[in-house]
């Protein structure tokens, strides 16, 4: 496997928090994605999620408290708690969380990203 650039990936993405996986490590899935300004909906999860912030800002909200993620940094969102994208996030996001991925390489998990 080569390297992968994930800007130019994350660019290449047909829309705004439509993620690409980009391959699995154990049970975890890592994708990224393209960030833009709207807010997304809520949603939890049952095991929790890692979201490092490549380039830009990630607004939430997790459990009701505004988190803001800034780039380099790295927020773990616990497993059940309730979070949603804030409006003005934007830029490149990876996430590695457990799933599953569609077998074009799209992740359309519920929730947005």
């Amino acid at each position: 496997m080569s390297a992968v650039d994930l800007a130019e990936t994350a660019a290449r993405l047909p829309e705004a928090w439509s993620s690409r996986v980009l391959g699995m490590v154990g049970a975890a899935c890592v994708k990224v994605l393209r960030m833009d300004e709207l807010p997304v909906a809520a949603e939890s999860h049952g095991d929790a999620e890692a979201l490092l912030v490549l380039d830009g800002r990630l607004e939430l909200e997790v459990d009701g408290m505004p988190v803001s993620v800034g780039a380099g940094e790295l927020f773990m969102v616990p497993a059940g708690a309730a979070h949603t994208v804030r409006p003005g996030s934007r830029g490149t996001l990876v996430i590695v969380e457990w799933s599953v991925p569609v077998d074009d390489g799209l992740e359309r998990s519920g929730g947005g990203h």
